[in-house]
């Protein structure tokens, strides 16, 4: 097959690449016709990784085959969903290839009215569903809360915090985010409340102050680059007693130090419930990033299976709306440059997708 590979902390096109011959009972087979990249990708990519696994975790496809424990999926079904990209343990079954084993969990009817560039939604899905649902207790769009209460998504216009901001309008609360000003329109459009430029110096503390010094819910889509820190210290200073501050990411490594007190950070205050979510997780397997192990987590592939056809419905009704999408040209051979401008910084409030072959 055509295939990322990673090689010599490259993402490099080839065509040698073979399908991983061993799908489990509760997978699909599914021809890969879109793919949309993340910065988990390139980020991948540079940790070098000698099993030269296929890259990428997004993708949008019709169904070839499915398992025999497969339930909600038949062969002829446009799917899109999140696959391990760049996994050293499985290194032939990722995205960015012409064929994927799709877990069942993990997958999504695409809506009769859109197209495979829905392939930007799979990482979406499930990163806003572990970190806000399963990690926190925000509650379902299904069950939205009686009285208004503000949360922080930090970093709106990225295609994770796009997500995370409908998703608590749909829970019932009022959504305060960042982003720059020039996606200040998008995150809006949204449906975020209040917005503010996440390039001031003051940002956290023109939130504390916007919120009344109320604000106890914070999910940071972004995890570096000073998120933790602004997120600190737009969360409440002063509690109520018995009123837990909670704060997600969904990258920072030490999210021990994370709560300002006094002009520094003390190690986790026992007002504070701090959270990390990691999408992998989320397969129920095992698996290895650079040197660190992680232990199979059965938990989270529950939770994915419960959560994956409920986000998706509500996507098919119209309620949630993909991320915007930047469609590139060049198929499988662009890929590696786009992954560069991912690096870069050069994206911007879209996703970059590929179309990588017809249905």
């Amino acid at each position: 097959m055509k295939a990322i590979k990673i090689e010599d902390k490259k993402a490099v096109f080839v065509t040698d690449a073979v399908l991983d011959s061993n799908p489990r009972p509760d997978e699909l087979l599914v021809k890969v016709v879109a793919v949309a990249l993340n910065p988990t990708d390139w980020k991948h990519v540079e940790l070098g990784i000698t099993t030269r696994p296929t890259v990428g975790c997004d993708y949008a496809g019709v169904v070839q085959e499915v398992g025999p424990e497969v339930v909600r999926f038949k062969k002829g079904d446009r799917v899109l969903g999140i696959v391990h990209g760049s996994n050293q343990v499985r290194p032939d079954n990722a995205a960015f290839q012409e064929f994927v084993y799709a877990k069942e969990g993990l997958t999504a009817h695409v809506p009769d009215q859109m197209s495979f560039e829905a392939a930007t939604l799979g990482v979406g899905i499930i990163t806003v569903g572990q970190g806000m649902y399963q990690e926190m207790p925000i509650p379902w769009p299904d069950r939205p809360l009686k009285e208004k209460v503000p949360i922080l998504i930090y970093g709106g216009s990225s295609a994770t915090g796009a997500l995370g901001i409908q998703f608590a309008k749909l829970s019932g609360y009022e959504v305060i985010t960042t982003a720059g000003k020039s996606n200040f329109d998008y995150v809006k459009s949204l449906g975020a409340d209040a917005v503010f430029d996440s390039r001031s110096p003051t940002v956290g503390e023109d939130i504390r102050a916007y919120t009344n010094d109320k604000l106890y819910y914070a999910w940071d889509t972004i995890g570096e680059h000073g998120s933790p820190e602004t997120s600190a210290k737009a969360l409440a200073s002063n509690a109520p007693e018995g009123q837990k501050l909670y704060y997600g990411t969904i990258l920072l490594k030490d999210i021990a130090h994370f709560i300002e007190r006094d002009g520094k950070f003390e190690a986790r205050p026992d007002d504070v419930v701090l959270s990390m979510s990691l999408g992998y997780t989320a397969g129920g397997e095992a698996f290895k990033y650079g040197d660190l192990e992680f232990p199979v987590r059965p938990e989270d592939y529950a939770f994915a299976k419960k959560w994956t056809p409920f986000a998706s419905d509500l996507i098919a009704q119209g309620k949630i709306k993909p991320h915007r999408a930047e469609v590139r040209e060049g198929g499988f051979k662009s890929i590696a440059s786009g992954l560069e401008d991912v690096k870069n910084g050069k994206i911007s409030g879209v996703k970059v997708v590929y179309r990588v072959a017809e249905p």
